[in-house]
């Protein structure tokens, strides 16, 4: 088999990876389109999109002392063949606040030395284009923002050119927000605060900037200090510029069967990922002409597991992510839990959408407001564009690994107000999937909902069981269970659609159809309910397409009627 090009799973140093021949997806023709696009720009992206090695190409591309390294850094990418008359043209000063930790004071003197020690790194790398002592001077100064202006007046009377790159530019500021409420994130970034304040240092000392961050918080409460930049994120010409397409993905795994370290068929490697990782349109243009994309970060987790050990992981979930699970408690309970954010939670993770308009930005305090949320779990990863809605957009949950999210932290919202035995579902999942011997597993669940009354403090009614029955039904391992899926002109409850590519002793799959009866209903209208629901559940299992999604299994057609909080009545159809 000989030598291959390892997979670069958590490498973001692009020199790093070029210098070692590891594998890398060429996005360099988007250094053209940035370039032509404006001087001063920012990205917004979610985590885990390979933001960090793009920016580290850009800093290659355009530092002057990279120069000679060129033609061996960027050969085979499509760059090479077309390079811009910026090329290894700038000074690069390069930051990434996600370096950057503390609380209060704290943070301050962390901010000023870290940004002190890379300006620093900045004079040592071009002290050639200096007059004699410039490095001295520099180090010399106290503060960073006293070194910015320095190196500002020295680079103007040099003749010299500045690109700044900024990684993570929200960072410390978002976990400041997450933290320790708008107060504090306020005095950060208003009036005299230091953060606000290098910002406005920025304005006329660099002649390119670009930023990449997660969320357009910061950059509201900065514009009046720094009110240069175009926000190319919603900009369709850059949707498929981060993250990779499938054509990527395939691709890679081309190069690694051809080396032998894949034996599987390509097809079913992709269809294993893509209820996973794939599913991503950042640009309502894109929903017409561009193909959706993966999550860059989880694709290499997969494929680096499968050419390490030619299985796929256990676990389709990077264990890493639960960092983003972590801010997005924070980001849900940020300034006191509301009864808001936890019901919309509820309402994407039963529907899977939800329609309304993505905010380009907005500043901390409007944080709160409920049409901010919708979009903040867009710019997390946590929602993306599916679809248009009359004037309105239509924001989907992207794929199984985003729903996981969804439903872990309703369990934590249950679970915190009645504990309930949750790992002893294991072995009921394991009898449905196996043997078709369902029913303990649904009593069981029933009998948790039924336990937990006091859920209803959170959703009421309806609403309220399809959450639990949601949270539930997603820890089962050998299901993709997505809610509300449309089959045969309809669109049911629950599909528990066998995950065979994983788990091929699945022999059995199911429809649920939940019907929830108010406790005052009389038995005329519970059999009337009942009656509705098993027609339905019926024309659900005779579509072409639950024949196509049930695989080889046996199908079963279950209906469960819930009057207040106690199981009415369950059959199989």
């Amino acid at each position: 088999m000989g030598l291959f090009k390892r997979m670069p799973y958590g490498i973001s140093n692009f020199k790093q990876v070029r210098r070692e021949g590891l594998y890398f997806v060429d996005k360099s023709e988007y250094i053209q389109k940035l370039e032509y696009t404006d001087h001063f720009l920012f990205l917004i992206r979610p985590r885990r999109f390979g933001k960090s090695i793009f920016l580290n190409m850009l800093r290659a591309y355009y530092d002057l002392n990279e120069a000679d390294a060129f033609d061996t850094l960027f050969d085979g990418l499509w760059i090479k063949e077309h390079p811009t008359p910026e090329k290894n043209n700038y000074q690069v000063l390069y930051f990434d606040f996600s370096r950057i930790g503390g609380l209060n004071d704290e943070l301050k003197k962390n901010f000023d030395d870290y940004c002190g020690i890379m300006l620093d790194s900045f004079a040592d790398s071009y002290q050639r284009f200096y007059p004699e002592g410039f490095v001295q001077a520099v180090k010399s100064i106290p503060s960073a923002s006293q070194k910015l202006n320095y190196i500002n007046e020295a680079a103007q009377k040099a003749g010299c050119r500045l690109y700044l790159i900024v990684d993570e530019y929200d960072n410390f500021t978002n976990n400041v927000l997450n933290e320790q409420g708008e107060q504090v994130y306020h005095a950060l970034t208003h009036a005299t605060g230091f953060y606000r304040d290098i910002f406005k240092q920025f304005k006329g000392m660099f002649d390119r900037i670009l930023m990449l961050g997660v969320s357009p918080v910061t950059l509201d409460d900065l514009t009046s200090g720094y009110n240069i930049a175009t926000n190319i994120t919603v900009r369709p010409e850059f949707n498929m510029m981060l993250g990779f397409s499938e054509t990527d993905v395939r691709e890679m795994i081309r190069y690694y069967q051809s080396v032998g370290k894949i034996v599987r068929d390509e097809d079913s490697i992709v269809e294993e990922m893509r209820p996973w990782y794939d599913n991503y349109c950042f640009a309502e243009e894109s929903l017409d002409t561009d193909p959706k994309m993966f999550n860059c970060d989880m694709v290499l987790y997969f494929l680096n597991y499968l050419v390490q050990t030619g299985n796929s992981p256990k676990n389709m979930i990077d264990p890493n992510t639960r960092t983003d699970y972590g801010k997005l408690k924070k980001l849900i309970r940020i300034d006191g839990t509301s009864p808001y954010r936890t019901g919309l939670i509820n309402e994407i993770a039963q529907k899977g959408y939800i329609v309304g308009n993505i905010e380009p930005s907005f500043p901390a305090e409007r944080l709160t407001k409920p049409e901010m949320f919708v979009s903040l779990l867009y710019y997390y990863g946590m929602l993306t564009i599916s679809d248009r809605f009359g004037a309105m957009l239509k924001l989907g949950i992207p794929n199984h690994n985003v729903r996981r999210q969804y439903y872990d932290y309703l369990l934590e919202e249950y679970q915190a107000i009645c504990p309930f035995p949750a790992y002893e579902l294991q072995m009921p999942y394991y009898e449905a999937a196996v043997n078709g011997n369902w029913r303990q597993m649904m009593d069981m669940i029933l009998k948790m909902y039924a336990d937990t009354t006091s859920v209803r403090s959170l959703i009421e009614g309806e609403r309220n069981i399809q959450g639990f029955m949601n949270a539930l039904l997603n820890l089962n391992p050998y299901y993709l269970t997505a809610p509300e899926v449309e089959l045969n002109h309809g669109f049911c409850d629950f599909f528990l659609m066998p995950d065979q590519m994983r788990y091929p002793m699945i022999e059995h799959s199911y429809i649920l159809e939940l019907k929830y009866l108010k406790t005052e209903a009389t038995e005329a209208e519970a059999r009337r309910q009942w009656d509705e629901a098993v027609a339905q559940i019926r024309q659900y299992g005779q579509g072409p397409k639950v024949q196509l999604m049930k695989q080889q299994t046996t199908l079963h057609l279950i209906v469960v009627q819930i009057r207040g909080y106690e199981l009415q009545k369950m059959e199989e159809v």
